[in-house]
C-alpha cells in the first residue's frame, strides 16, 4: 500500500480510503476481477461505495498508468494491480486470466509495425486457450 501511495503522490492524485480500498481489493488477487467483483470486495469494507465509484477510480487509476485494464475488448473491462513486466494466460472458455514470466519473452522488441500507429508505451503478450479445468470438465 506504501507504492500505491507513493505512485498517487507522484500522480498528483489524493490518497482517498475509498481509492486505498479499491487497489486493496484489487491488488489481494491474481483474478484479473471485473469491477463487479472488485465493487463487491471493497463493499465488505466500506458498505456504501456505488458501483460508479469504483468504476470511476479504476478507469482514473489505469489512465494513470498505477494499475491496467486486460482482457479482450468485447467483455466487460478486467483489471490488473501488477505492474510489472508480465503477459496472460486466457480462457476462452471461462475467462479465466492468469500471469506468467518467461525468460523466452525478454526484451522482445516492439515492432516498427505497430509503431506507425503512434508511440507505444508497454508490450505485452496474451496467449488464448483452454485452462486445466475448463479441459477437465470437458472430459
Amino acid at each position: 500500500m506504501g507504492e500505491f501511495r507513493r505512485l498517487c503522490e507522484a500522480h498528483g492524485l489524493k490518497v482517498t480510503h475509498q481509492r486505498m480500498e479499491i487497489y486493496r481489493a484489487l491488488a489481494a488477487t491474481a483474478e484479473h476481477p471485473d469491477v463487479e467483483a472488485i465493487h463487491a470486495r471493497v463493499r465488505k469494507r466500506i458498505p456504501t461505495i456505488s458501483l460508479d465509484t469504483v468504476y470511476r477510480n479504476l478507469k482514473l487509476l489505469a489512465e494513470h498508468g498505477i494499475l491496467s485494464i486486460v482482457g479482450m475488448s468485447q467483455e466487460r473491462l478486467r483489471f490488473d494491480a501488477n505492474m510489472e513486466s508480465h503477459h496472460h494466460f486466457t480462457c476462452v472458455k471461462c475467462g479465466l486470466i492468469r500471469d506468467f514470466i518467461t525468460d523466452e519473452l525478454k526484451g522482445l522488441a516492439i515492432p516498427d509495425e505497430a509503431k506507425t500507429f503512434g508511440e507505444p508505451v508497454s508490450l505485452h503478450i496474451e496467449v488464448k486457450g483452454i485452462c486445466a479445468s475448463c479441459t477437465r470438465k470437458a472430459k
